[in-house]
């Protein structure tokens, strides 16, 4: 078998390597070695940080459609639930969009869940009676 020369591949590589980690400090944008270990930890980083950027964005969503609800005197449970109920099929990102941009389209929101809610229970109350009877 013939021999192979890796010089331009091996640069080659390295000289890519050595693009990707330009702005880390000390010798990890430098020092090959250093670079290659730097990059392998940035990337799980950002491997682990895109699955945690969902659930971040979703802890907000939950804390700006609360602080409304609270506001407009309910939970953010009963709320949720009561939009449930009435069939609004509208995400969290949206929802929380609307309670920062929109407080009187999130009034009538509420107010939607609370006639759900209300008539939910008004026919829970009566399904027992009859049951009972």
């Amino acid at each position: 078998m013939t021999r192979v020369k890796r010089s331009v591949h091996a640069k080659k590589k390295r000289r890519a390597t050595l693009e990707l980690t330009k702005g880390f400090r000390g010798e990890a944008h430098s020092n090959y070695k250093r670079a290659k270990e730097a990059l392998l930890k940035a990337d799980a980083y950002a491997y682990r940080d895109r699955r945690n950027r969902k659930r971040d964005f979703r802890r907000l969503w939950i804390t700006r459609i609360n602080a409304a609800a609270r506001q407009n005197g309910m939970s953010y449970s009963t709320f949720m639930h009561g939009l449930m109920l009435a069939g609004v099929e509208l995400d969290r990102k949206v929802l929380a969009d609307i309670a920062v941009r929109d407080a009187d389209t999130f009034r009538r929101f509420v107010e939607v869940s609370r006639e759900a809610s209300a008539a939910s229970l008004v026919t829970s109350a009566t399904a027992r009676e009859a049951s009972a009877a």
